[in-house]
């Protein structure tokens, strides 16, 4: 086997992958970029499927990173819906973001209750709290 072998990309089929990745800002698609162990080659796109997508390995798990092109305006429910329409095994979305659009409270007396850069929210929907309803991404 060649050393160049060993960096070659490896080509995975649609169902190998079970991590769905959305980013929406090119700083979210850089930063979740660097988080890959390794790329792997991109497949034909899916019927109907706008999308574009980046394919790699994080860990043991197989992961699509999915991202508008450049003058595409589509929301995070859109490329979720694309991409579970082409990688029919996706067990778990993520949407990870920079968190721009998340208020700062005034006079907060808890500051545990504010978000600030670096947090992680994570969404437990109970039926009362925890469901992030924006474009019924849910």
């Amino acid at each position: 086997m060649s050393m160049y072998q060993d960096w070659a990309a490896k080509k995975l089929g649609y169902e190998a992958y079970t991590i769905g990745w959305t980013a929406i800002l090119k700083a979210e698609l850089e930063a979740s970029r660097l988080l890959l162990d390794e790329e792997h080659e991109l497949l034909p796109p899916g019927e109907k499927d706008g999308n574009n997508y980046i394919l790699g390995r994080m860990g043991l798990h197989n992961i699509v990173i999915a991202f508008p092109g450049p003058h595409a305006d589509a929301s995070a429910a859109e490329l979720m819906e694309n991409m579970l329409q082409t990688f029919r095994n996706i067990r778990f979305g993520l949407l990870v973001g920079v968190g721009g659009a998340a208020p700062s409270l005034p006079n907060l007396e808890d500051v545990s209750k504010d978000i600030r850069l670096g947090d992680v929210v994570v969404s437990d929907p109970n039926g009362a709290h925890g469901k992030c309803s924006s474009n019924e991404l849910q």
